[in-house]
């Protein structure tokens, strides 16, 4: 098995494109070994779709689209990144009574740190930035 996997989509940033960044993730991961059925995938598919979501609604029309990336390094560490072109970085809103949003990130770090994972942010070199996860991976790969 290689020590690299990667799998890469970039889907135009409108909301429809939530459910499909959330479907090519989870064919991705079946493709390696993941059953669908499994507790790690549906927290998988649950943080793509609060980062796709996240991609479309906080980047205010700037960023006609959104990057989707997936690697497994050694079979050992899932990661998972959605980069934008938007300069603002994502950041924690106060948590008000009747507030209905503005919780994504905090759902994102979370599940991410209960799987035993982490979240991060990244520049990219045109000014927008790519929020990562990165988590254990706990399924044999399969070889393709």
């Amino acid at each position: 098995m290689a020590d690299h996997l990667e799998a890469t989509v970039t889907l135009p940033s409108d909301p429809a494109s939530v459910s499909a960044a959330r479907r090519y993730v989870a064919g991705v991961l079946a493709d390696w070994g993941l059953p669908s059925d499994a507790e790690a995938a549906d927290t998988v598919r649950l943080i793509v779709s609060e980062l796709a979501t996240n991609a479309v609604q906080h980047t205010f029309g700037q960023s006609p689209t959104f990057t989707v990336d997936v690697q497994l390094e050694r079979e050992e560490e899932l990661r998972i990144g959605v980069t934008d072109s938007h300069p603002r970085w994502p950041k924690r809103l106060p948590a008000a009574v009747q507030q209905d949003n503005g919780r994504g990130m905090v759902i994102i770090r979370w599940l991410a740190a209960e799987c035993g994972g982490r979240l991060s942010v990244a520049p990219t070199a045109d000014g927008g930035k790519t929020v990562w996860i990165a988590l254990p991976w706990t399924a044999p790969v399969q070889s393709g």
